[in-house]
């Protein structure tokens, strides 16, 4: 029986570059890619925003892969990543959400796309960098597991693959603590060895969220009218686009202290101000649910939830309402329940699974 084969993402990035040679002294048969997403045809623009984006990307992993020995390939995939990834995000941003365009290009373009791609050309699993790990539990379902390093777990933004992606996936990096992957790649004469870790969004580099979506869609995000939650009128604001729950910076609003954006009402155009305490909630509710490590939850499953990738966690009971709908109760109030951002259970260091969060309340 011949060897098992692995088609891994490259980004190259050092996690990506020692993963697959990881999987090389597992015995698997590596062949390298490389998942071309960037909208702009102009060089000098793919190799500016660089990331996992960029032309240096590409440079980087065709390197790695003549070094380890590995079949190289870079695969067009501009199409899903704009249907899936920035449609969505500037959808989401425009309903007065706060999307997390990670998690969308990790279930539908990173696993559904290139999975689907690697299935037709024969390979058996796709392999990524993250820090984080698969196993079968003994019921039969494929949970993520955290990583060893809880430093640099990357488990939240996972938390919406399938059963069928996870049964066809490899993290060789989730072992790991990121200075043995450094010690990996220093040992094996890669060039990426320090090369820094990537923190932005990959398409909007300079993080100006509402810039970019200004200029894809063509159109300024109409002003309107920062009020209180009673709507007393405070003020005028840039667009809906420019504010998220729980922000407190660039306001613009002489109140004489601290205030925050406690609500988005995208149907009136408006941004709500409140007090530091208004953002604080025991209660939320999210959908688009998705169940991993159990197919199902039983009311008042006690959990540890996580609100966003830097939350770190708060216990909560959750209660099933219908087939597609949790109302999410926490022990203490939790601050910035953020609409369109995912909610993750876990169970000590298993996934539950995780939902899209709908609204919060304080009740």
């Amino acid at each position: 029986m011949g060897k098992k084969k692995a088609v891994i993402g490259m980004s190259g990035g050092v996690d990506s570059s020692v993963a697959a040679w990881l999987l090389k002294e597992q015995g698997y048969e590596v062949i390298g890619v490389t998942m071309q997403i960037w909208q702009d045809e102009a060089e000098e623009v793919q190799e500016e925003n660089g990331g996992c984006c960029g032309l240096s990307a590409v440079e980087d992993a065709r390197r790695v892969a003549r070094q380890l020995d590995i079949p190289y390939y870079v695969m067009n995939f501009r199409e899903d990543f704009r249907k899936s990834v920035i449609d969505y995000f500037i959808r989401e941003y425009l309903a007065g959400r706060t999307p997390n365009p990670c998690i969308a290009c990790n279930r539908y373009v990173k696993w559904e796309a290139l999975l689907k791609r690697s299935l037709e050309i024969g390979a058996d699993y796709i392999a990524t960098g993250h820090y984080a790990r698969v196993e079968k539990l003994p019921g039969g379902r494929f949970a993520i597991r955290q990583s060893v390093t809880a430093a640099k777990d990357q488990t939240y933004a996972l938390y919406n693959l399938t059963q069928e992606q996870l049964s066809h996936t490899l993290m060789p990096v989730g072992e790991y603590s990121k200075d043995q992957i450094r010690e990996f790649a220093e040992k094996l004469d890669l060039r990426v060895a320090h090369k820094p870790d990537s923190q932005e969004i990959c398409f909007v580099p300079d993080q100006d969220y509402a810039g970019f979506i200004e200029r894809t869609t063509g159109k300024p995000s109409p002003e309107g009218n920062f009020v209180t939650a009673d709507g007393q009128i405070l003020g005028r604001h840039k667009g809906i686009i420019h504010y998220t729950i729980g922000q407190r910076r660039g306001l613009g609003l002489p109140m004489g202290r601290r205030v925050v954006v406690t609500e988005i009402r995208p149907e009136t155009n408006e941004v709500v101000i409140g007090e530091q305490e208004d953002v604080f909630t025991k209660v939320l509710y999210a959908d688009r649910l998705n169940y991993m490590a159990e197919p199902f939850f039983e009311s008042g499953r006690r959990a540890t939830a996580k609100i966003r990738y830097n939350h770190r966690g708060s216990a909560c009971a959750i209660y099933p309402e219908g087939p597609d709908r949790v109302r999410v109760e926490f022990d203490e109030p939790v601050r910035a329940v953020t609409p369109g951002q995912a909610v993750v259970f876990y169970d000590g260091d298993y996934v539950l699974g995780g939902g899209t969060i709908l609204s919060g309340s304080r009740l």
